[in-house]
């Protein structure tokens, strides 16, 4: 695509490659001749306009527009726009994509790979750790009245949860929310001397963003986990900034989001330390509330 300037007429999502995969048998057969082409050139085809397109398929440019109909588009351009969406997401699921991986692999080798991608991102972000940033959100969240964790999407708002789950048990009470409406209501009713905890991978998620405004006016303390000159890093107090690589393997879940919780647990640690005997004493009951569940009283991870 190089007409920067065209953008998508409605905000209706369309899955056009898989509206193409879906019809082409089904289609009139020009269409399926300009179906057929696209599926054999995708990469090619982001670059063509409509008469490039029937002209290899040797069909109309009538016929272009028909089909275009026929996925669901309103026009070529509408077309153009949608399959440009489609494809920069779509381009490593489809043929002839590579597996990074040999699916043919020992159980022992998957479990070296996957280990590997873990302790190389590990390393690497212990590597972007600033130590004065860390002690200075350690001392934020050590003296919160309140916390609340804020994710949106998967990972993020798993992560969020974790962090809610951690520090309660330091007798900070905190809580965690994903509902982009509830962020923004829970964000006004917070003031000074608590914390808005944000985390994001991308630090571009609209909900976000003006949760951590709305708290910002309210003289709240906002901190945050993102990637490295987000926007998101650019509003809060403090931020712990990352800047990690995502590996091309599709069929292997993100390991960035074990570092995000490594990130969490570093600043949970640093904050029980910091709380001392008040923390020591709350994790006590906690253990003791859960005697009549687990028998066991020798040293245990508490409530897992």
């Amino acid at each position: 695509m190089t007409d920067k300037h065209l953008k998508e007429p409605d905000s209706t999502v369309i899955d056009v490659i898989s509206k193409i995969q879906q019809l082409s048998k089904s289609l009139p057969r020009g269409e399926r001749k300009v179906a057929d082409y696209i599926m054999s050139n995708y990469e090619t085809v982001q670059h063509q306009n409509q008469n490039d397109i029937a002209q290899a398929a040797a069909v109309s440019n009538a016929t272009v527009t028909r089909f275009c109909h026929s996925v669901g588009c309103t026009s070529f351009r509408d077309f153009r726009v949608r399959f440009a969406q489609s494809l920069a997401v779509s381009l490593q699921y489809l043929p002839p994509s590579q597996l990074i991986v040999n699916p043919n692999d020992s159980t022992g080798e998957l479990i070296d790979y996957v280990i590997r991608i873990i302790v190389k991102l590990l390393t690497l972000a212990r590597n972007q750790c600033v130590p004065e940033k860390i002690n200075r959100m350690v001392d934020i969240l050590s003296n919160a009245n309140r916390i609340v964790f804020f994710g949106v999407g998967g990972n993020s708002s798993n992560i969020a949860a974790e962090g809610a789950n951690r520090f309660f048990r330091l007798g900070i009470p905190s809580e965690n929310h994903s509902d982009g409406y509830f962020q923004r209501m829970l964000a006004s009713t917070l003031q000074k001397g608590d914390v808005l905890f944000a985390i994001s991978s991308s630090g571009k998620p609209t909900e976000l963003l003006d949760s951590v405004a709305i708290a910002n006016q309210y003289d709240a303390h906002t901190v945050c986990i993102s990637k490295k000159k987000s926007p998101l890093t650019k509003i809060v107090d403090v931020a712990i900034e990352l800047e990690l690589p995502e590996e091309n393997d599709i069929f292997k879940p993100t390991a960035s989001r074990i570092v995000y919780l490594a990130m969490i647990d570093i600043l949970a640690t640093g904050v029980a330390r910091k709380r001392g005997e008040p923390t020591k004493e709350n994790l006590r009951r906690i253990r003791t509330s859960m005697l009549h569940v687990d028998r066991d009283t020798t040293p245990a991870p508490i409530g897992d």
